[in-house]
């Protein structure tokens, strides 16, 4: 057997060359241009019967399209005013939150202002219960009014979209 040993020939060392020199370019590699054979199409008459009907499945896809065009116009509509009436009610309900927080807030701090003024122990006691009785009706109260407020803005919102499925099983 033959043994055939390759031996490195050590590689010159050339200057580096600076990658933004211009003095180095790359080769440029041109594509071939090959034209794409011309077939020609073959003059045939299309029967009549398929011309109409391609003709009418033109129709038919060019009716659907408008009717599907309509339906998405009136989804986009439809979300638009359910997005403008839940923001407002959203809106409305955040105040309806900051007023009675802001009612809840004086009252803790006219509590405050009483019982620092307290002369005894007793009159300590008895504005903090009457503070607690008062708050508690007020809690109550005020929870209701959130709970309406809660129901009317979901009913709000509601609306559009149960109005337009009663509209759309009569469109279709």
């Amino acid at each position: 057997m033959a043994e055939t040993t390759a031996t490195a020939t050590p590689l010159k060392s050339k200057k580096p060359v600076a990658s933004a020199s211009p003095a180095f370019e790359t080769p440029k590699f041109e594509m071939p241009k090959f034209e794409m054979p011309k077939f020609d199409m073959p003059s045939m008459e299309m029967p009549a019967a398929f011309r109409e009907l391609a003709e009418k499945g033109i129709a038919q896809a060019k009716d659907n399209y408008e009717k599907v065009k309509t339906a998405a116009e009136q989804a986009t509509d439809v979300l638009e005013d359910t997005y403008s009436t839940a923001s407002k009610g959203c809106s409305d309900y955040g105040l309806k939150l900051i007023e009675t927080a802001r009612i809840n807030s004086n009252a803790t701090f006219d509590l405050m202002g009483g019982l620092l003024t307290a002369k005894s122990y007793a009159e300590v006691v008895e504005k903090s219960t009457a503070f607690m009785r008062s708050q508690f009706e007020i809690l109550t109260a005020q929870a209701k009014e959130l709970t309406e407020e809660a129901q009317k803005v979901a009913t709000a919102t509601a609306e559009p979209i149960k109005e337009s499925f009663s509209g759309f099983g009569k469109a279709v």
